[in-house]
């Protein structure tokens, strides 16, 4: 099961594109500057997983 779930994702990013495109970039961010972490406390040790759980809780936001 995904963690967090679709539906909580789309709360906050409108597009699921965009948000898979958020997450790999954020995700890459974190595998190249693992110190830029945006929260303290993660569920999982998995980059992908780790973007996903900071655009849920609205701690990454979309670039124009």
């Amino acid at each position: 099961m995904l963690y967090p779930a679709i539906h909580e994702l789309k709360k906050n990013v409108d597009s699921k594109y965009l948000m898979v495109t958020m997450a790999a970039k954020r995700a890459r961010q974190l595998q190249d500057h693992p110190e830029d972490l945006a929260m303290d406390d993660y569920e999982t040790l998995k980059t992908v997983s780790r973007a996903l759980e900071e655009i849920a809780l609205n701690k990454v936001k979309e670039k124009h």
